[in-house]
């Protein structure tokens, strides 16, 4: 009996909490017990992504709004450099921050300058952002690059949901409401375009490595922009569309180092042979001379 009585209790004990277990699933709120398991992507993500649209044109004729209250269109940055352009919305609590914080970083590290060398658009996807929310993220961002020029050659937008739309359907961004939260849901990323308007390069994350930024303004630039070494450097890197990144090239690497290899090798073959010429040369003028030197003269005997 001693052993019996425990094991009853016991017993009872779990059935009592499987049962409360129960009734509190069914009695849990949408969004925590009764929502689908945690390894499982929400369904609003599958809306969500990045969509690579290489060489595409972008609408340059559609209209926004610029910071300053000023009725503006796309064409007006483009023509003469290229474009690293952001796509964010002024509200966002998180994510959009780090995407221009991580893009600032990388832009203090570069050697080009942002209005001398390339301009900077960042237009809001929210329909209900305003030039006033885009002054002050201007302000925010242009305290934390603080370089002269920046202010004529970085851009905050914003616009009606149809001019959004025309945008951010030619360059794949895909982004969707979620009203349960209120908010945004979007990736991250940047992508560069060429003085013409084409889409030329895309990063992706919140971070970007000043390297690979360098390279694609340097090739969306169409060598505008660049020093003879940072076109060579195009040639032992190849962007890789999957990650958003440039890689080593092993191949054309291994060509110019040979190349490079021949180049110092002949260099030094042709100083060597033109050294010994000349050593040659002035051994030759030395026994002439002394030969003349010793010839006997004209009633010397």
């Amino acid at each position: 009996m001693s052993m019996r009585l425990p094991i009853r209790v016991l017993s009872g004990i779990l059935a009592a909490l499987a049962g409360l277990t129960a009734a509190f699933a069914q009695a849990a709120p949408k969004g925590e017990l009764g929502q689908a398991p945690a390894n499982q992507k929400p369904s609003i993500l599958d809306q969500v992504g990045i969509d690579q649209r290489l060489n595409q044109k972008i609408p340059l004729e559609a209209a926004f709004t610029d910071e300053h209250g000023q009725a503006v269109q796309l064409s007006q940055y483009f023509g003469q450099k290229p474009v690293v352009l952001v796509l964010v919305y002024y509200q966002c609590p998180m994510l959009c921050s780090q995407v221009l914080n991580g893009l600032t970083a990388s832009l203090n590290v570069l050697k080009f300058n942002v209005g001398r060398d390339f301009n900077v658009v960042t237009v809001s996807f929210d329909p209900k952002d305003t030039p006033a929310s885009a002054a002050a993220t201007k302000k925010t961002f242009l305290e934390r690059y603080r370089r002269p020029g920046a202010e004529e050659g970085w851009h905050f937008l914003t616009g009606k949901k149809d001019q959004i739309d025309a945008l951010t359907n030619a360059v794949g961004f895909r982004y969707a409401w979620d009203p349960e939260i209120q908010q945004y849901a979007h990736a991250s990323g940047i992508m560069i375009l060429t003085p013409d308007g084409h889409l030329s390069r895309y990063f992706y994350g919140i971070e970007y490595g000043p390297r690979d930024l360098k390279l694609g303004l340097v090739e969306a630039s169409q060598g505008r922009i660049g020093s003879v070494v940072e076109q060579v450097l195009l040639y032992c890197y190849h962007y890789d569309p999957a990650r958003g990144k440039y890689g080593a090239v092993i191949f054309n690497i291994l060509r110019l180092s040979a190349l490079l290899t021949v180049l110092v090798l002949g260099g030094s073959l042709f100083w060597m042979l033109r050294r010994e010429r000349a050593s040659a040369g002035g051994s030759r003028l030395g026994t002439d001379s002394l030969s003349r030197s010793l010839k006997p003269k004209a009633g010397s005997y």
